[in-house]
């Protein structure tokens, strides 16, 4: 029961607790530059009587430029290959490392041919709580329980 594992190492708690501290920094970045779009948007509704032409385009460039430098930085912190995916891959990926290793360790010590996550498959209606080597996995990683 993989949940049940995660829930037992605590640098997994910690790493959760720092990805949810990144996304927090990252989305107050991204929703003052929206925000930034927006309040010169309104500005420009406001004067857009008092504008010429080429004040409104030059106000409308500017409105659309802060609209794209939000949705680069939305990209940037939150996109496949952004600084989130980054800081999840260095801080979770070690731990699952760990965890498949010590998985892999006792299946072969107890000749098991495959290892199903309970706490995901759906497909699973019974099994029985012998089986489950959640705990071996905690004590092999060094964590008691």
């Amino acid at each position: 029961d993989m949940e049940y594992i995660l829930k037992n190492i605590p640098a997994y708690e910690q790493a959760n607790t720092q990805l949810n501290q990144a996304s927090q920094q990252y989305q107050s970045e991204v929703e003052a530059k929206a925000k930034e779009a927006e309040t010169l948007y309104k500005e420009y509704q406001k004067a857009s009587a008092s504008l010429s032409a080429a004040q409104k385009t030059q106000r409308e460039e500017a409105i659309v430029a802060k609209e794209k430098e939000a949705a680069e930085l939305r990209k940037k912190y939150f996109g496949p290959e952004g600084e989130m995916a980054k800081k999840q891959e260095a801080l979770i990926a070690p731990i699952q490392d760990k965890i498949y290793e010590a998985v892999k360790q006792i299946s072969e010590q107890k000749g098991y041919a495959a290892v199903v996550d309970r706490g995901s498959a759906q497909s699973i209606i019974f099994a029985s709580p012998s089986i489950d080597i959640s705990n071996e996995v905690l004590s092999r990683l060094g964590y008691s329980n």
